[in-house]
């Protein structure tokens, strides 16, 4: 199989990578934390780069590009710890209203999302929920054509800042099943919405967002509205690997360059050998993480059955290499890996939000062997 990039592809990420070494470096990176975590501005910026409309189709006004081509640029937005939600705006709201909208929606939002204008998280987490993407409590009732929404969502991505909202809903059934579940777009602005926005431990921004009696536009009616919200956050996870990748990159990078200044007894520590088997530990992590990322975007498109198993492998295995890729670069700074002035702690910080976003190691865990066949999924 060819893992090679395209020249389109590598001229995607230079551009990616271009605009985070002059336009997003540290320094603006605090001052976007220090006033909320999430920059107006910012986003534009990313929209003028035509990132924005990565998943929209061109008949929307995006660029109708893949998987792989979305795997490129989240790792250069990991390695500049891009606070803005690039991929639950850009890539799990186009993939998802691409793919699952009626036209009418599509042509209202796909433009409009394409060139930055709308911002449009998922509202999928619940407090009772504990990675479950079947336990939704959110209910919508249809009154003529209309519905409506009630309930409360958790840990929404910019929620208080967000344009509008992809929300699971129950329509019929038990608390816990999945065919009873409708995806809806709610807009912020609708009444009956409340937001509470807090800063998050990485440096971002989410919010508690609840529904009281909210218009809501139906996405994907009860039975495929599960299947669309599986999708999306299998959409967001492999985003995710791929980001955690290019934060692992630059943790080690900032390490070894510490290493091979930082001296002890007249030499730079880089030169022990028990450092140097130890930094040998994390590029094996590091690698083993992008191979998986790498397998999470190939089979993105893949059937559901196969891809569920395929992202749920991938983030497995990014969970135990964001752990120890950075604990293990923090140990090897020692005290000033974890000062708030030195960007190795908010690599680190970034690393262990991700390994509790759409569902922690030990979830994952449980998802890989619940799917498991006679093969174990080595030779499926």
């Amino acid at each position: 199989m060819d893992f090679d990039f395209t020249d389109d592809q590598e001229m995607l990420r230079d551009s990616v990578r271009k605009w985070v070494a002059k336009g997003y470096d540290f320094e603006r990176r605090k001052s976007i934390v220090r006033s909320g975590g999430f920059s107006r501005d910012a986003w534009r910026e990313i929209a003028d780069l035509g990132l924005t409309g990565l998943y929209v189709p061109e008949a929307h006004g995006g660029m109708g590009f893949g998987p792989v081509d979305a795997m490129v640029v989240m790792e250069e937005l990991g390695g500049g710890l891009v606070l803005e939600p690039y991929a639950q705006a850009a890539l799990i709201a186009g993939g998802v209203l691409a793919a699952y909208a009626p036209d009418v929606v599509q042509s209202a939002w796909l433009p409009k999302i394409a060139s930055g204008d709308a911002v449009v998280v998922l509202a999928h987490q619940e407090r009772a929920a504990r990675y479950r993407l079947s336990r939704v409590d959110t209910a919508a009732k249809q009154s003529g054509n209309a519905w409506t929404i009630t309930g409360a969502k958790s840990i929404v991505p910019v929620g208080d800042q967000a344009d509008a909202f992809i929300v699971p809903a129950r329509v019929s059934g038990a608390v816990d099943a999945p065919e009873g579940i409708a995806l809806f777009l709610v807009e912020r602005s609708a009444s009956g919405v409340t937001t509470r926005g807090y800063a998050t431990q990485d440096g971002g921004r989410a919010a508690e967002v609840n529904f009281s009696s909210s218009p809501a536009t139906l996405i994907a009616a009860a039975g495929p509205g599960f299947a669309a919200l599986e999708h999306a956050v299998d959409i967001g996870i492999a985003a995710l690997c791929a980001e955690a990748v290019g934060v692992m990159d630059r943790i080690v990078a900032v390490t070894v360059e510490y290493m091979n200044t930082r001296k002890q007894f007249g030499v730079p520590i880089a030169t022990f050998q028990a450092l140097r088997h130890r930094i040998a530990d994390v590029k094996m992590q590091l690698e083993l993480g992008r191979s998986m990322s790498y397998f999470a975007s190939l089979k993105l498109n893949e059937p559901p059955e196969q891809r569920r198993r395929a992202l749920a492998q991938a983030k497995l295995q990014l969970g135990n290499s964001m752990r120890f890729v950075g604990q293990q670069c923090i140990q090897l700074h020692g005290g000033i890996g974890v000062t708030d002035e030195y960007i190795a702690s908010h690599y680190f910080k970034r690393l262990t939000v991700m390994e509790m976003t759409f569902g922690d190691t030990m979830h994952q865990l449980g998802e890989v062997s619940a799917r498991m066949q006679d093969t174990a999924g080595v030779f499926a």
